[in-house]
C-alpha cells in the first residue's frame, strides 16, 4: 500500500529524483515562487519513498518539474496518480496548460501531452542550455493544454 501526501519540503525529493535518473543535482535549490506544490509517496508500514512529483511555476507557466517512482512500484498506477493530482492542482490554480522536459514522453503522451519545436518552447525550459542536451540526453520538451 503507497499512501501520497503533499510535503513543503522538496530536499529529499531532489535524491529521490536523482537515484530514479531525473536531471537533478544535489544542492540544486528553487526559488521561494517557485514551488506550487510537491507531492511525495510513501510506502506502509515502512514509509519509504517510492514516488515524488513537483509542480513549478516559472514566468507564469506550469511545469511538472519532476516525477517519478521507485522502480519496485512501477507499472502499479503510482504515477499516472501522481500526474492526475499535479493536473488537478493546475487546474484548480487557473492554470491552462502544464509544460515538462519528458525522458519518457510515451507516458505523458497517454495524457495528450504533445511534443512542442524547440524553437516554441518557452524560456521556462533550461534543457537547451545544458551539453547533454541532443548528446547523450534526448528528452522532449512537451505542453499539455487544458480543457477549461
Amino acid at each position: 500500500m503507497v499512501r501520497i501526501s503533499v510535503t513543503d519540503d522538496y530536499r529529499p525529493l531532489i535524491g529521490f529524483f536523482i537515484e530514479n535518473d531525473l536531471e537533478f543535482e544535489e544542492g540544486e535549490e528553487y526559488g521561494d515562487d517557485e514551488i506550487v506544490r510537491c507531492w511525495r509517496a510513501d510506502a506502509e508500514p515502512d514509509g519509504g519513498l517510492v514516488g515524488a512529483c513537483v509542480l513549478a511555476k516559472r514566468d507564469g507557466r506550469f511545469i511538472c518539474d519532476g516525477i517519478a517512482t521507485d522502480a519496485s512500484v512501477r507499472g502499479m498506477g503510482l504515477g499516472r496518480e501522481l500526474f492526475e493530482l499535479l493536473i488537478e492542482e493546475v487546474r484548480a490554480r487557473g492554470g491552462r496548460e502544464i509544460y515538462l522536459v519528458a525522458r519518457a514522453p510515451g507516458f505523458y503522451r497517454k495524457f495528450g501531452f504533445a511534443e512542442v519545436p524547440r524553437e516554441e518552447a518557452p524560456a521556462v525550459v533550461e534543457c537547451f542550455a545544458c551539453p547533454q542536451y541532443g548528446v547523450s540526453c534526448h528528452p522532449e520538451v512537451m505542453r499539455l493544454e487544458l480543457g477549461e
